[in-house]
């Protein structure tokens, strides 16, 4: 029969990392006695009893009002696409991919389920687990982040290899990585879909910490675009040219106190302050605004 190699062939549309590894298993899975793994690289039904778990999910969080719309879609109509496995023994199972299915599955009360099975050592199996699930399921941001840093540190993969796995670019990949380095307050707001990718990655190109928590809570309380972070952010990197110019001639450099002074005042006003001296200690404090909702914050902020 030629279903195997259709079941594989379909399978490298995902992405040639996966379609590789899925090859690599086949080959291992014609070398292997049937005696010792049983039928394997076929679809069949499974009990559901005997299928594990996938200790690499890369998946933590599932949506309960989504998972309960999957459950009742497969008490009405069955579960339509098959999980994937691998044979641990001949009556036990571990699952690759498919973890959402297998919940829900579970949750309709089904008692077996299809399911390709599949042989793959921890390393292999995790790295189709990643892939499978970051091409096939609709993880959010921070989720795909987290897969991605999996696939370098656990996989030993480069950045460049990782990308050609999932067929995207390495600086793409590397956006996604950064999203890590952000607080923890920020990241959950990204994993609950509560931030968009666009303004994470607007918020990463601030060094200060509490900048970018300070930025964080205006994007929710004022509901900014991110273009308006965008904008926001650059005002707090460079400031515009006349300011700069104007400072260049006329200020003399801040002492360490002054300049821890201004990052705190900018950080608690979310916009870019300026504190300017002169030789003889005389200066001024600058706070820019960009709208009169901006201004309005500010002026609540200073209890006017």
């Amino acid at each position: 029969m030629n279903t195997d190699k259709k079941a594989v062939k379909k399978r490298s549309a995902l992405g040639r990392g996966l379609g590789a590894l899925l090859e690599d298993s086949v080959e291992v899975q014609n070398n292997t006695p049937e005696s010792e793994i049983g039928v394997v690289n076929v679809m069949r039904e499974i009990p559901i009893e005997q299928i594990e778990t996938n200790p690499y999910q890369p998946r933590t969080h599932f949506d309960r009002e989504a998972l309960e719309e999957l459950a009742e879609s497969i008490r009405q109509q069955g579960l339509i696409q098959p999980v994937t496995v691998r044979q641990l023994s001949r009556n036990q199972f571990q699952l690759i991919s498919g973890e959402r299915r297998l919940q829900a599955s579970r949750q309709a009360g089904l008692t077996t389920m299809p399911a390709y099975i599949r042989t793959a050592n921890d390393t292999q199996m995790l790295e189709m687990a990643l892939i499978e699930n970051i091409q096939r399921e609709n993880l959010n941001a921070l989720e795909i982040a987290h897969s991605y840093q999996r696939l370098i540190s656990e996989c030993d993969l480069k950045q460049e290899e990782l990308g050609e796995r999932v067929g995207k670019k390495r600086s793409t990949v590397n956006n996604y990585l950064r999203l890590l380095k952000l607080p923890a307050e920020i990241q959950a707001s990204i994993r609950d879909n509560l931030l968009s990718m666009g303004h994470a990655r607007a918020i990463i190109n601030i060094d200060n910490i509490e900048t970018q928590l300070a930025i964080y809570r205006r994007i929710l309380n004022e509901e900014l675009s991110v273009r308006k972070v965008e904008e926001l952010v650059r005002e707090l990197a460079t400031g515009s040219p006349d300011t700069k110019e104007k400072k260049d001639k006329e200020s003399a450099p801040l002492s360490p106190v002054l300049q821890d002074l201004q990052n705190k005042l900018t950080s608690h006003f979310g916009t870019r302050v300026q504190i300017r001296t002169n030789e003889r200690s005389k200066g001024e404090i600058k706070i820019p605004f960009m709208s009169d909702d901006d201004l309005n914050r500010i002026l609540e902020l200073l209890s006017l």
